[in-house]
């Protein structure tokens, strides 16, 4: 399935140009109880008032629903007739209330997905909805889905692909000729058009994998306040991977010069960065497929699993968003809906209302809780309108008089879940031991869940084993990688030299279905001998190409981030 497509820059680059760190290093132990000393060079990025509202959120709900749904695969593979594309029984009300029960604030709906099959009523191609038997080809998907968020109080976003299969573009809207280009462009700003002028406000916008299309201006002028994911207008990225999970820390802050990319992910993060780009953190409950089969309800998410990915994305300070798929009959699968129900459920028992709560800012914020109170988990918010500044800190319970530490942590941000060794307290106090400037508490708030959190809610997310992919000789390398790109996720290629150093990796052209992609690779500061590979899914030719200085011949390793 084509999942995660991402594009920009130059085709080529050296490692002798200026590199960007884009694996955060770890943050240094800070000794000593003065605050004064604590403290780090003020140099913060500012949310705007449409990514505060955004974070807010907190969960979403995508819904996944193409001509692959009849295919039983994630790619549209342009075989099934429209004649044959007839979902009856669609009732995007039912939609609408899974995804209250799963307490998602708002849908993204998959408009166009890579195969080209456009959900609502265009005239720019024939690859549509207005061509099958559904309501006699007057129906509209998207409009159906913006009446139930309307009659739900949910907010509506959309996936609009760049990839157009059926037109023959690749990924990130790129076609074979500059004349194919240029009507290419035509006919995808004339649908982003009217998806942007039709349904009422969006609150979010995808552009899966970036576009060359030209679409800033559109947003500008059509939907200001929408948020965008990937692409020359982004305001939101992508974590890294499909299993929503986001690192920990998971900084808001990023370097301008890699926003800029379009395709910046979590391992771009600057905890000192100049620009507010916060992490979607993005999975199917039919893991990992994306859309309904007749054989994946067997990878239906159970609520414990769910529970562990609110743990790791929201619980870091990224957004959740779930992903629900639909059936031939245009409903969702009682599986799915039963599963989704239980994780909300489960959800607003741990933390619909706080034991206690309060704001605060300085070096200390203290909750008095009146009474010998048995807690086991604080969330934490930071007032992000002045940024992201708490650097480190640690949570301490008073209990007989004496304070001791339950728990710590680096980052905030928007919400940090801290589980904490459960404790009778009198009180409970936040100590943040580094910052940049004063820290400026939203929330702090003390819970008993009386349940033990998910065992990897303070895990680091799984590095894959090394896997040789090949080698190079004669200072040059070109491999395929197409076995080995089994998921959408970010990918560490590492150049081991039989002998000598290898001192640069030059002329790195990434090719994908036989298109050049340019700047996936990014890479690695102070690791000349190293590649990041933001790639897409299964069931694309991935073939990688360049030249290795300082060394004459080597192997090629692999790791899944």
């Amino acid at each position: 399935m084509q999942r995660r497509q991402m594009i920009v820059g130059s085709a080529q680059f050296g490692i002798a140009a200026t590199l960007r760190h884009i694996i955060p290093a770890g943050l240094a132990g800070i000794a000593g109880d003065a605050f004064a000393k604590s403290t780090v060079p003020i140099h913060r990025a500012l949310p705007s008032p449409g990514q505060i509202a955004w974070q807010n959120l907190e969960i979403g709900m995508f819904v996944h629903f193409a001509p692959n749904t009849w295919q039983n695969k994630e790619g549209d593979d342009l075989s099934t007739p429209l004649t044959k594309i007839n979902p009856e029984k669609l009732n995007t009300d039912q939609w609408a209330r899974t995804a209250v029960d799963l307490g998602a604030k708002y849908i993204i709906f998959v408009a166009k997905h890579s195969g080209g099959f456009c959900m609502w009523q265009t005239e720019t191609t024939d690859y549509g909805i207005r061509n099958t038997p559904w309501r006699r080809g007057r129906g509209d998907v998207f409009a159906d889905v913006a009446a139930s968020c309307r009659k739900y109080g949910l907010k509506l976003g959309v996936y609009l692909s760049p990839r157009d299969d059926h037109f023959g573009a690749k990924i990130g809207g790129i076609c074979s000729t500059p004349a194919l280009q240029a009507r290419y462009n035509a006919m995808y700003r004339e649908q982003l058009t009217e998806i942007l002028t039709r349904y009422g406000q969006l609150v979010e916008v995808w552009f899966d994998g970036s576009t060359v299309t030209p679409v800033s201006d559109l947003l500008a002028r059509y939907q200001p306040k929408s948020q965008v994911f990937q692409g020359p207008a982004a305001t939101i990225r992508w974590v890294g991977n499909e299993d929503g999970i986001a690192p920990y820390p998971c900084w808001n802050n990023i370097d301008s010069v890699d926003a800029k990319m379009g395709t910046a992910t979590s391992l771009n993060s600057d905890i000192d960065g100049d620009t507010w780009l916060p992490n979607e953190a993005d999975l199917s409950i039919r893991h990992p497929d994306w859309f309904w089969s007749t054989t994946n309800e067997k990878n239906v998410l159970t609520p414990d699993q769910l529970l562990s990915v609110y743990y790791t994305s929201v619980g870091r300070g990224a957004q959740m968003v779930l992903n629900i798929p639909p059936d031939r009959d245009g409903l969702l699968a009682d599986a799915d809906c039963a599963s989704a129900k239980a994780f909300g459920l489960e959800i607003r028992r741990r933390f619909a209302k706080p034991l206690a709560e309060t704001t605060g800012q300085g070096a200390q914020v203290t909750l008095k809780l009146g009474t010998s109170t048995r807690i086991d988990t604080v969330i934490l918010q930071e007032d992000i309108t002045k940024g992201e500044r708490v650097r480190e800190f640690h949570v301490e319970g008073l209990a007989g008089g004496v304070w001791r530490k339950l728990g710590e942590g680096t980052a905030i941000g928007h919400k940090r879940i801290q589980p904490v060794e459960p404790a009778l307290v009198d009180a409970v106090r936040v100590v943040t031991t580094r910052s940049a400037g004063t820290p400026f508490l939203r929330t702090l708030a003390v819970f008993n869940t009386d349940t033990a959190p998910p065992a990897n809610w303070n895990a680091v997310p799984r590095i894959w084993a090394p896997n040789d992919v090949g080698v190079w000789r004669d200072q040059t390398f070109s491999i395929d990688l197409t076995a080995k790109i089994d998921a959408a996720s970010q990918y560490r290629l590492r150049f081991v030299a039989h002998a000598g150093t290898v001192t640069g990796l030059t002329k790195v052209v990434l090719m994908l279905q036989g298109a050049a992609q340019p700047n996936l690779v990014k890479p690695v500061k102070g690791h000349a001998d190293e590649l990041i590979l933001d790639m897409p899914g299964i069931g694309t030719s991935v073939q990688l190409s360049g030249r290795v200085e300082g060394a004459e011949a080597g192997q090629i390793l692999l790791q899944k981030l």
